[in-house]
């Protein structure tokens, strides 16, 4: 889940805790050009203080007005809408006559907000189930492909890492990417066959195999929420792990290397069982051309370059430009 929305549970669970009035909104269907995605929360102390945001700022206002006087989600949850009409999108200040409805769910210490934390501090994907009728909320284990829904009856989200990422090689620049990759909502694993490099790998939440990279691969079962980042610079690993992963569904292939040697790369490629469309798919070099040198600058640049595939952008003028690879020749 989004960092800023899993800030928004710890600060609702921590003003529960010491007596104040809570209601946490999620954002349950947008049309539109609505500014915060379906799955966004934020939550109104009961003497208007506020955390999070379901509109970019539009409505919170009235919210909070509407929570201090009582009139909103009093004893039990209930749904609200915003931007209905086009002048109430112009008065709440939501863009193109956007529209969102919301969950408004009083919080208690029977919330299961605890629960709820631990779980996702664990690294767990968390489904949470609410009782609009009681109030009551459950928490189970979820699955992958588990997404949001309300039927009037239920509302049930979904809480935890809902991307993966697996790093190949445990070096530096793989620990400043897997920090920076934890805030933007992925569950990392770390493959590294090497001692030398594995010994001294420490990054809380990071999940650390040292089996080899193409069975490791294999064994994660990659899906369209997956990318995979090979960063060893040894072909005998990143290779390895590239032959499995371009064959499997994740949104993001990328290899660290220059141009020169992801080109060779695609070469050694060529000559297995991979197709063209298949080899088309690695990010090579990784990340997008910010002039980063340095590891975190790298990281940086590969984690622009994923969000960016992950959202939907085209980034062909931002990366260096690909060549065609036929039967172990480049071509271009």
């Amino acid at each position: 889940m989004d960092s800023v929305d899993l800030q928004v549970i710890r600060t609702a669970r921590d003003w529960v805790a010491v007596g104040y009035r809570v209601v946490l909104a999620t954002v349950i269907r947008t049309w539109g050009s609505a500014p915060r995605p379906i799955g966004a929360l934020s939550a109104i102390r009961g003497d208007g203080m506020v955390v999070g945001s379901v509109s970019g700022g539009c409505v919170e206002d009235d919210m909070i007005d509407r929570v201090k006087s009582g009139k909103l989600a009093g004893s039990l949850p209930t749904t609200t809408q915003y931007g209905v009409s086009a002048e109430e999108a112009q008065r709440f200040g939501l863009p193109c006559g956007g529209t969102l409805e919301l969950v408004l769910e009083p919080l208690s210490t029977g919330s299961g907000l605890d629960e709820l934390l631990a779980r996702i501090e664990r690294h767990e994907l968390v489904l949470r189930s609410l009782d609009m009728k009681t109030g009551r909320a459950t928490t189970t284990s979820a699955k992958w492909q588990d997404q949001l829904a309300f039927d009037g009856a239920t509302l049930t989200t979904v809480y935890g890492p809902r991307w993966r990422l697996l790093i190949i090689g445990a070096g530096q620049l793989s620990t400043y990417l897997a920090q920076m990759a934890q805030a933007l909502d992925y569950q990392i694993t770390i493959c590294d066959p090497r001692e030398e490099y594995t010994e001294t790998f420490d990054v809380p939440g990071v999940t650390l195999k040292r089996g080899m990279p193409d069975d490791v691969v294999t064994e994660m079962n990659l899906d369209g929420h997956s990318a995979v980042v090979t960063l060893t610079h040894d072909p005998k690993l990143d290779d390895m792990a590239l032959l499995e992963a371009l064959k499997s569904p994740a949104f993001y292939i990328g290899a660290i290397g220059s141009r020169k040697n992801n080109d060779a790369r695609r070469k050694r490629l060529a000559e297995f069982d991979l197709s063209q469309e298949e080899i088309a798919r690695l990010h090579g070099p990784v990340g997008l051309k910010i002039g980063s040198k340095t590891p975190p600058e790298i990281a940086v640049a590969i984690l622009a370059e994923m969000t960016a595939i992950r959202n939907g952008v085209d980034v062909t003028t931002f990366v260096e430009p690909l060549k065609a690879t036929t039967q172990g020749c480049v071509i271009g």
